[in-house]
């Protein structure tokens, strides 16, 4: 036991700042956001770390499991059990100040995500957030939800087309696999050399295994 609290106290004293790269990243651009909607919000979304200095949150998810397990965590102010290709007949047009969307867009096939960014858009007053993996990544059902299934891919020029800015997030892109998972053992030395890499990505993000890219609505 002293072995393993003096190996997370040097752990988290090299690496600790280079944990939750996204959730980091993501609250600094929701800074001076008042309301928020995180859809597809899942069961442990990364507005978590700082949900309590937003105003309003809400989250949408179609899996109950996924909502239960995180209204018990007291992530949102509130949430809807919903299908979030409905969320315009929800919420009025620009009824947040901003709409993330992590770990969805590659949920759904290529026309439904064009769609989904575009209600986002209409949805949102300063900013739309999308992460999600750097190109199509493979991935199966997970946990009994069926909606955790891959059917897209999404390329950094594609967003960028999109009037997106775009940074690499979780290392370079060869370390990970499916669910975000180290590919090579140990996963112990690979897990700290991705997070390394995260200094190398994060404004080269082609090398990166995933992607956030921002919308800036007043531009």
């Amino acid at each position: 036991m002293m072995l393993r609290r003096i190996f997370k106290k040097t752990d988290d004293f090299f690496f600790g700042s280079f944990q939750n790269q996204y959730a980091r990243e993501l609250e600094r651009e929701v800074e001076g956001c008042s309301s928020l909607l995180d859809v597809g919000c899942g069961a442990d979304s990364p507005v978590k770390y700082f949900s309590g200095r937003i105003k309003y949150s809400v989250g949408i998810d179609a899996f109950q499991p996924s909502i239960d397990r995180s209204r018990e965590k007291k992530i949102h102010s509130e949430y809807f059990l919903m299908n979030v290709m409905e969320m315009d007949r929800k919420f009025p047009l620009a009824s947040f100040d901003c709409v993330i969307a992590s770990d969805l867009i590659e949920h759904l096939e290529k026309k439904d995500g064009y769609k989904l960014i575009e209600m986002m858009t209409r949805l949102a007053k300063k900013k739309v957030i999308i992460f999600t993996p750097n190109g199509f990544l493979e991935q199966r059902e997970y946990d009994g939800n069926s909606y955790q299934v891959h059917l897209s891919g999404w390329s950094i020029d594609e967003m960028k087309d999109l009037g997106f800015r775009v940074r690499g997030i979780n290392g370079w892109k060869v370390l990970r696999g499916e669910f975000a998972g180290i590919k090579w053992w140990p996963k112990v030395f690979w897990g700290r050399i991705s997070l390394l890499t995260q200094l190398l990505v994060t404004k080269n993000p082609r090398s990166a295994f995933a992607i956030m890219c921002v919308k800036d609505m007043n531009q």
